[in-house]
């Protein structure tokens, strides 16, 4: 194994620890970290190119081949989360800023970290990588919509900007990645060991810029935002499962339909918010990118132990 290919799996395993460390520092040393704030879309926009880079078109061939599935899976990524942010936001009569926030991440595509944790817990990865893939083709669209059906009670919302913005940052760099594997692909599949390490080190300080700038805001609304991003996480991962279960799927496409909807672009949501309403619309994505990299990788663990 190459020192690539050892890094990129070594910083894999540690990923919650890298974010949870690079958030402690940057709350510390705002100032700092606050710096990286203007180029969070630059940022997003490079992980997106690499996760086009992973993808080939046997991908959506899932599409397909278990159209049922996919499609249960898309909806419900669209539906369930949304819902339920919208439903936390008025439960929990949040501010107008969290709450376009928990609707902002609850509103975005499926994380690709979800292929990963889908694996680990032997549930159907190629459905999957398909959910991800699809929802991220869909997210300049059906994104920008259900911002503004759910949170125009708060704020006003720029969908059609957002819509450019999403095209920009999320469609466009995947595209190019997928179009340069299919170009190059013996080029591209040597790079491959190295995406996970620049994806990882991008996430990382789209979190850390998040925190930096909201170090104020953190210090007094934070466990708020915690409680409701922890309900909203292990909500979606259980009606996810039980969407699935209702429309008869197996096993393991229940695991991989729970763990896609439960597991967000929180990337994408952080962007968003600091592009189009305020740096404290974002805290809700910034948590959550660490918390689902808590739940997702316990589900998965026990899932795999049950399977044994």
């Amino acid at each position: 194994m190459s020192f690539t290919a050892r890094m990129s799996s070594f910083l894999g395993r540690t990923f919650t620890l890298w974010v949870l460390a690079f958030a402690l520092l940057a709350y510390r040393l705002p100032a700092e970290f606050a710096r990286i704030a203007p180029h969070v879309p630059l940022l997003l926009g490079i992980i997106m190119f690499g996760m086009g880079l992973t993808l080939t078109v046997n991908d959506f061939k899932g599409v397909l081949t278990m159209p049922k599935s996919v499609a249960v899976g898309v909806v419900a990524q669209f539906v369930i989360m949304p819902a339920l942010a919208f439903g936390l936001a008025l439960l929990f009569r949040l501010p107008p800023d969290l709450a376009v926030g928990v609707i902002l991440v609850g509103c975005c595509p499926g994380g690709t970290a979800s292929n990963v944790i889908t694996y680990l817990a032997r549930g159907n990865t190629a459905l999957s990588v398909t959910m991800t893939a699809c929802s991220t083709l869909l997210a300049p669209i059906v994104t920008p919509l259900l911002i503004w059906l759910l949170a125009g009670r708060w704020l006003d919302i720029a969908a059609g900007a957002m819509f450019w913005a999403i095209l920009k940052i999320v469609l466009l760099p995947v595209l190019l990645g997928l179009v340069l594997r299919l170009l190059f692909p013996r080029f591209v599949t040597r790079q491959l060991d190295l995406m996970p390490i620049i994806s990882i080190t991008g996430i990382i300080l789209v979190v850390a810029a998040v925190v930096a700038v909201n170090q104020k805001n953190l210090a007094t609304s934070g466990l708020l935002v915690l409680g409701v991003v922890m309900l909203h996480n292990i909500l979606g991962l259980v009606l996810g499962y039980f969407a699935a279960r209702v429309m008869k799927l197996g096993y393991p496409e229940r695991k991989a339909i729970s763990i896609e909807v439960g597991m967000q672009n929180s990337g994408l949501g952080a962007t968003l918010a600091i592009v189009y309403f305020s740096p404290i619309a974002a805290i809700p994505s910034a948590i959550f990118s660490v918390w689902h990299n808590l739940s997702g990788p316990a589900l998965a663990t026990w899932w795999r132990r049950e399977s044994r």
